[in-house]
């Protein structure tokens, strides 16, 4: 290439960064981690093309600053994470869409595991975007009694959802059994979402369709491919940001604060009295839906 060549303006790349970024989280994989925060040191640098019309001193014309800390924030607040890699994937996300970016470089460091800094450093493009929006109709979720589970009926009331043409996300109540005491609470609620978890697992052994997820991303990966789930919800209640205002035993209460999260346009509790926000459903041959 000629010393006089002018490179078109979107192969000029242009940086916007924030650095030293400090913030005090709970993030991390190892039990010692839960429940406490600790100082996370953010470094993120956005490329981005230039554009052909003049900047003119407007800030409406650039990549601000506050989308960068507005990700950050975002990322953060959407759940409780284990890994800082699971960060700085998250933060890429949500920066590549912006019309004028073209790569991101994320350097993340724990301040406060030792006399060092542990961290990662990811470089994504547009072309590695790790999510795609997806058009995908809002979910039903029911709510079964342990009634419903026991029911030689189950398969059927479960085709009979199928056919109203929406993701089907089944919720439990807790498996019928006395609890184990435990003085410690982080224990003794890890033991009563252990306990719908279980119920969980007899109704997976029921019908095949029902597979059992923890993780939003195997929730959205079923959604997107037509594949009815069963929650478990221990893992998205221990790290949610925003903790369910509810006791873990009471697996209704946590089934509508699960509906909320993931924008549930119904909420059917099959062989449940009613309660707000949820539509009960009796027991029959042929389900009053």
């Amino acid at each position: 290439m000629g010393m006089n060549t002018v490179l078109p303006a979107d192969r000029i790349r242009d940086r916007i960064s924030v650095r030293d970024y400090v913030l005090e989280v709970e993030i991390g994989a190892f039990q010692a981690e839960r429940g406490t925060t600790q100082r996370i040191r953010l470094n993120v640098e956005v490329e981005v093309a230039r554009s052909d019309e003049p900047v003119l001193d407007d800030v409406d014309r650039i990549l601000s600053y506050d989308t960068i800390t507005q990700a950050i924030d975002a990322a953060l607040a959407a759940e409780r994470l284990n890994l800082l890699e699971t960060l700085a994937e998250r933060i890429a996300d949500l920066l590549l869409p912006e019309p004028r970016a073209r790569r991101v470089h994320i350097r993340i460091e724990k301040l406060d595991r030792g006399p060092f800094a542990l961290g990662v450093d990811i470089t994504r493009d547009r072309q590695m975007a790790a999510r795609v929006a997806v058009d995908r109709p809002a979910p039903i979720v029911v709510h079964l009694a342990q009634a419903a589970i026991d029911d030689t009926r189950l398969p059927g009331w479960l085709d009979q959802i199928e056919r109203l043409g929406r993701p089907v996300i089944l919720t439990v109540v807790s498996h019928d059994l006395e609890l184990p005491p435990a003085a410690i609470t982080p224990a003794r609620r890890r033991i009563a979402l252990l306990a719908i978890e279980q119920n969980a697992w007899v109704l997976a052994g029921r019908d095949p369709r029902c597979v059992v997820v923890s993780t939003r991303t195997e929730i959205d990966w079923a959604m997107e491919n037509g594949q009815m789930t069963v929650w478990a919800p221990s893992k998205m209640v221990l790290d949610a940001v925003e903790r369910p205002d509810t006791a873990s035993q009471d697996a209704t209460a946590l089934a509508l604060w699960f509906a909320e999260v993931v924008d549930a346009c119904r909420v059917l509790m099959l062989g449940e009295t009613a309660v707000e926000g949820g539509e009960a459903v009796a027991l029959a041959d042929q389900l009053a839906l």
